[in-house]
């Protein structure tokens, strides 16, 4: 298996880990992946799932509490994070509220 395999795997992990109803950031997901400064790659990972996917991927925020989507996968996104109680505030999630503690 190649270093990006297991790169892969280990984002769809941790990912697989976030508990309903709380988020984590790219970069805290690159972090526990061993792999600090690779936060855009996480989105790669994420961007290329497979439809009908289960992983949580929309737990998974920028750093600053947006959605770093556009669109109608932004619209996606905040749905589901709205469906599982996590609320915006002037487009913010709360990261001290809501952010997953590993």
């Amino acid at each position: 298996m190649s270093e990006p395999d297991n790169f892969r795997q280990r984002v769809f992990q941790i990912i697989a880990a976030i508990p309903t109803g709380q988020v984590t950031t790219y970069g805290n997901v690159a972090q526990l992946a061993g792999s600090p400064r690779a936060a855009r790659q996480v989105g790669g990972v994420l961007k290329k799932l497979p439809e009908g996917s289960t992983l949580p991927w929309h737990r998974v925020i920028n750093r600053h509490g947006e959605i770093s989507l556009q669109g109608e996968d932004f619209k996606r996104q905040r749905q589901a994070l709205l469906a599982e109680g996590i609320t915006f505030k002037k487009g913010k999630v709360d990261l001290e509220k809501y952010g997953w503690k590993w």
